[in-house]
């Protein structure tokens, strides 16, 4: 039983996050949506990334949660000064009820389980992530914010590469996955 449960909560964090983005992108993608889903997943990784830095035992997911963090840090500030002024337009100021989830499960880990748990979570949250900035990349009227989703998209793809390899390393399942 207890080999199930890191694949249903891979499962149960997978569906809550595609549950999530198609009721974004159900209409199509606007500049409104972008920015708050954007904004909400910066702001996730951030604080993830800050706990992993705590929490984790196996130096490479420190080195992965730093590099989360600077690279985050970095895209939420660009994506405030990109969204800034226009109208209609705010940035989430919480992460997404189901990130929040996620982030609960992971408080609630330790040692290895966390590692993994966290590495699983990381390539879960970067391939949404990879597909709503590949959305905007192609959809958004705004050339600003089109122009910004298309910048981090390389290091989004490098990010998902790089959590992929960590769940292999340990022993998480959603390294598999495509």
């Amino acid at each position: 039983m207890n080999n199930l449960m890191p694949s249903i909560r891979t499962g149960l964090v997978a569906f809550c996050f595609a549950a999530a983005s198609s009721f974004a992108m159900a209409d199509g993608m606007d500049a409104e949506d972008f920015v708050n889903d954007a904004s909400a997943m910066g702001i996730a990784e951030v604080h993830n990334a800050t706990l992993a830095l705590t929490k984790a035992t196996s130096q490479d997911v420190k080195n992965f949660a730093q590099r989360m963090l600077d690279d985050h840090s970095a895209a939420n500030q660009q994506l405030a000064q990109t969204a800034s002024g226009k109208e209609d337009i705010e940035l989430a100021d919480e992460a997404t009820l189901m990130a929040k989830a996620k982030a609960l499960i992971l408080q609630l880990r330790s040692g290895e389980s966390f590692d993994e748990a966290y590495a699983n979570n990381q390539v879960v949250a970067h391939e949404k992530s990879v597909e709503l900035y590949e959305s905007a990349s192609k959809e958004l009227a705004d050339a600003d914010l089109k122009a910004y989703a298309a910048e981090q998209l390389p290091t989004l793809r490098e990010h998902l590469e790089m959590a992929r390899q960590l769940a292999a390393k340990h022993g998480g399942d959603a390294a598999e996955k495509n």
